[in-house]
């Protein structure tokens, strides 16, 4: 603060703390003299804009767990879903390998026998682990082979773009004219 009424001399400053908070009176003499107000306390403010923080901070931590736990509920109602196709597709595939061996000869209804098996295992194998390890054998099959990532997902996202637009095909209505 600078200190402007000293006689004599340049005004010199100190560190004491002005409370801008205060009554302004004149006072005899031609002097002012400062009366400090009712002190204003901040640290109420921050205190409050600290909790305040703190609460949107709790109940963002509060949607993030919700969130968590339906993807999980979900993940886990997908993994069902494909493990009960998986199956069906694995008998479906041991049934016809009967029909394989008549028309085809037995070395090929071992195939169909073969795969169905397959189908079967990777269909327990499925059943068998949580959402969180399924994701965890993703992460570090990415990890090991990116390309063969890529190129499934590509072949996914092809797929799944042909049934999607054979779906929208048939329920579009032809027009003849």
């Amino acid at each position: 603060m600078t200190d402007f009424n000293r006689t004599g001399g340049s005004p010199t400053t100190s560190d004491t703390a002005v409370d801008f908070n205060a009554d302004i009176t004149p006072a005899t003499g031609g002097t002012v003299e400062f009366t400090p107000a009712a002190t204003t306390s901040f640290d109420s403010e921050a205190t409050s804009t600290g909790s305040a923080k703190q609460t949107l901070k709790d109940e963002a931590s509060k949607l993030t767990a919700k969130a968590t736990d339906k993807a999980r509920g979900l993940a886990d109602e997908g993994k069902l879903r494909a493990t009960g196709a998986l199956d069906e597709f694995s008998k479906l595939m041991e049934d016809a390998a009967g029909t394989v061996d008549e028309k085809l000869g037995e070395q090929y209804g071992q195939y169909a026998r073969s795969a169905a098996q397959a189908i079967s295992g990777f269909s327990d194998n499925l059943r068998g682990k949580e959402v969180d390890d399924l994701i965890a054998d993703a992460s570090d099959f990415v990890r090991k082979s990116p390309a063969i990532a890529i190129g499934t997902a590509a072949a996914l996202g092809f797929v799944l773009a042909r049934i999607v637009k054979a779906g929208t095909d048939a329920d579009t209505p032809v027009v003849k004219g």
